[in-house]
């Protein structure tokens, strides 16, 4: 489902992404394409986030989207 949301609502949702990580660059972005696990990835890179925290803020990211 969360995928679902990410994929379905990408080009809205772009501006929140950069909001929220604002480490993400406009390249990016057209990379991940609204796929989590691009994104995820990026989290972790970017970030240094483990996995888990990746996860975390991710879901965080789209429940309040919902």
């Amino acid at each position: 489902m969360n995928e679902d949301i990410l994929k379905g609502k990408w080009h809205e949702i772009q501006g929140d992404v950069k909001k929220t990580w604002g480490k993400l660059t406009d390249n990016d972005m057209m990379v991940i394409n609204g796929e989590s696990e691009k994104l995820l990835g990026f989290l972790q890179t970017k970030y240094g986030y483990e996995k888990d925290k990746a996860q975390k803020e991710y879901d965080d990211f789209i429940n309040s989207l919902k």
